[in-house]
């Protein structure tokens, strides 16, 4: 055996998928390298075939796709891509491993996530009961779970979502595979968890000698943790490139779109608008002729028609462009042209949208042993007493990992919870709890977009009868005059009028959300929540999505409470931020301002746990290893105390922080004076838009 020789090879892998009665070409000419040690990344929009590839790599592709002839995959000198499912299954598994995105679908949810991984030992390595039981419990282990002898006999439906993928990724390692593949692994994940996630799988990498390769659309995540990155687009490579040259002289368009599109801590809407890649992405059916990228190409000219060859410029990059030479001589440039941003309204509006005490607690049902014995359990306390108040025409992101009570709160506020406690008071009227107490009146003025499009869009309904349909109950329109209004928000959103015909079925995510912003905007509302309206969005469709929003508040005076566990996304679109933890606001201040120093110990962890899209700018130390605790058990003291970084000491266990005045509406809620945070936190790297 080569002992220089890469761990995987990969070459001319062209893979198809039978749809009716053709065969429709999915990737075409790939080729990978991924060496012992080494994180390779797969980086490209949703439909660029990176899933494809990884699944084509590990022989795992659904019944309707197949390799087709001439293509290569050979891991450590073995071929693999001849080879039937029969003999693949002595391969997975022991040999290569896969992480999936969602950990649900790798966990059996009727066995103990001990076990689960003993099997696997027991099957590929022929380890009595005992010593499997033994390598599980190590594997837990080294994938940095606490009390693992107990966590091993618990479902998996009794962990959180980063202590799932931390067991997924044990189970993956339980055999010490040659090659790992892992698809979107952290895309579910809190920006806190992410980074943990993505320190782990960084050193056990190192640790075991295997290969890597790490699917994203988080270009964020490729600098901070892969070694190389290959770029695809409809199928095809569009570059390859060492991690550090291709994010300080991406060579082709696509690449510098992606990289552009990304928004960055400091960027805000009033500097101007984000960058775009236009159009969409081909359907299998319809891909170019030419360059598959050159309809949305700024840079195309009429060569670009023609099929360009995958270039060496030297021996460590390969681009798919016509053009890369110019580029790299800096002859041309990719210079998006930036709208300038929307001119945000000046000083102190009218308040809008004021909550004072609002608090949600969930009943806990009684168990039979609990109810003889007369016990009440505690409640689950989502919210807690949050204040806050809304400008009109304004912002407020509110940011906060999972389960610290974001979305309870706008649910309240929305009314789709009935609250526990506290009052919201809408343009100076009292607003009841539910959305059956509503007046008309008060739900057009109050509206919702959700994080994912899909889930909130009727499949029955055309988008014209989605749209119709508040503008006759909310608006009070008649069907003619709703049928041309549905027109022209359609228009507003950036879509042409043809699209009432489509149903959702029909359209991309990016095209649903866009629907559901018109739909929320359809009864001329004073105030939507957004609740993680990018978050399972390309880069590019994001970045449209919040020029969109930012424009539409422009021009209709809408105010927005925007939630995201983004800082930068948040960042560029409020004017005025939150941040909430276990049901408590512990920081509120100006967006311009609140991520840089003196931030709540808290907010410096969701700022150091941001990827920075930028090799040379790695993502800071600060880390929270420990779960959120749960809103039934509410930590005395500073609700913070249990994971927090700066904790000074019994005071932050036994005293409420009081809230300090930053200056300029900046408050903190901390015990530590904010001059001492100030300095503690010079050292958090925090990106400044540039």
């Amino acid at each position: 055996m080569n002992h220089n020789a890469p761990l995987l090879s990969v070459d001319n892998l062209t893979i198809s998928y039978r749809v009716g009665r053709r065969w429709l070409r999915a990737v075409h000419d790939i080729r990978l390298r991924v060496n012992a040690g080494e994180i390779v990344g797969l980086v490209g929009e949703s439909g660029s075939g990176k899933s494809t590839v990884a699944t084509g790599v590990m022989r795992f592709l659904p019944p309707n796709g197949r390799i087709e002839p001439g293509s290569r995959i050979t891991l450590l000198g073995d071929e693999l891509a001849g080879r039937s499912r029969r003999e693949m299954q002595r391969i997975w598994g022991a040999r290569m491993a896969f992480v999936p995105q969602n950990p649900a679908t790798a966990l059996n949810p009727s066995l103990k996530v001990g076990e689960q991984i003993a099997e696997i030992v027991r099957h590929h390595q022929g380890l009595d009961r005992r010593a499997a039981r033994a390598r599980a419990v190590e594997a837990l282990r080294r994938v940095n779970l606490a009390d693992t002898a107990r966590l091993a006999n618990r479902y998996p439906h009794e962990l959180s979502g980063g202590m799932q993928q931390r067991v997924a990724i044990a189970m993956a390692l339980s055999t010490s595979p040659q090659l790992l593949v892992l698809d979107e692994p952290t895309t579910s994940l809190d920006v806190t968890t992410e980074a943990v996630i993505l320190d782990l799988v960084r050193a056990l990498i190192a640790e075991e000698g295997a290969g890597a390769i790490y699917v994203t659309h988080n270009l964020g995540v490729v600098a901070q943790l892969c070694d190389r990155v290959t770029v695809l687009y409809a199928g095809e490579i569009m570059e390859e490139a060492p991690v550090r040259a291709l994010f300080e002289q991406p060579l082709h368009p696509y690449t510098i779109g992606l990289i552009q599109s990304m928004p960055r801590l400091g960027q805000t809407k009033d500097r101007a608008t984000l960058p775009t890649i236009p159009g969409l992405p081909p359907s299998l059916a319809e891909t170019p002729a030419g360059c598959v990228f050159e309809p949305r190409c700024p840079l195309a000219i009429p060569i670009c028609r023609t099929k360009p060859p995958l270039d060496t410029p030297d021996g460590e990059r390969r681009v798919r462009c016509h053009r890369w030479a110019e580029i790299a001589r800096g002859e041309v440039t990719l210079q998006t042209r930036l709208e300038n941003g929307v001119e945000a309204p000046a000083g102190t509006r009218p308040g809008l949208l004021h909550v004072d005490g609002l608090t949600k607690y969930f009943p806990v049902r009684r168990s039979l042993k609990q109810i003889l014995r007369g016990i009440r359990p505690r409640p689950v306390r989502a919210v807690d007493g949050v204040n806050l108040s809304i400008q009109q025409g304004k912002t407020l992101g509110l940011v906060g990992e999972s389960g610290s009570g974001k979305t309870t709160l706008a649910r309240v506020i929305i009314g789709l919870e009935e609250r526990t406690a506290g009052t919201i008071t809408l343009l100076g009227a009292d607003v009841p709890g539910t959305v059956r107490d509503r007046a008309r009146e008060t739900l057009a003025q109050l509206q919702m977009v959700f994080q994912n499009p899909q889930d909130s869009l009727n499949p029955y309904l055309t988008v014209g009868q989605a749209l119709c349909r508040p503008l006759i109950r909310l608006a009070g329109m008649s069907r003619e005059q709703a049928a041309a209004e549905a027109r022209r928000l359609l228009e507003a959103v950036n879509l042409s009028a043809d699209y009432v015909h489509r149903y959702p079925g029909e359209l991309s995510g990016g095209e649903k959300q866009r629907v559901a912003i018109a739909r929320a905007f359809a009864s001329n509302p004073a105030l939507i929540l957004c609740d993680e309206p990018v978050s399972s969005l390309d880069v590019s469709v994001q970045a449209a999505v919040l020029n969109l929003l930012a424009r539409l508040q422009a021009e209709r005076d809408t105010s927005y409470l925007f939630i995201s566990h983004d800082l930068a996304v948040v960042g560029y679109l409020a004017d005025y931020v939150a941040v909430m933890y276990l049901g408590e606001l512990f920081e509120v201040g100006y967006a311009a301002e609140l991520f840089h120093p003196p931030f709540h110990p808290y907010t410096e962890a969701l700022v150091s746990a941001i990827p920075q899209p930028d090799p040379d700018r790695p993502t800071a130390r600060t880390r929270l290893i420990d779960d959120i605790p749960s809103p039934r058990n509410i930590p005395t003291g500073c609700r913070f105390h249990t994971r927090c970084p700066r904790k000074i000491g019994a005071i932050c266990e036994t005293e409420v922080p009081p809230w300090r005045d930053g200056g300029d509406e900046h408050y903190i809620k901390c015990h530590i004076p904010l001059d001492e945070l100030a300095a503690l936190q010079r050292g958090v790297a925090v990106n400044d838009g540039a």
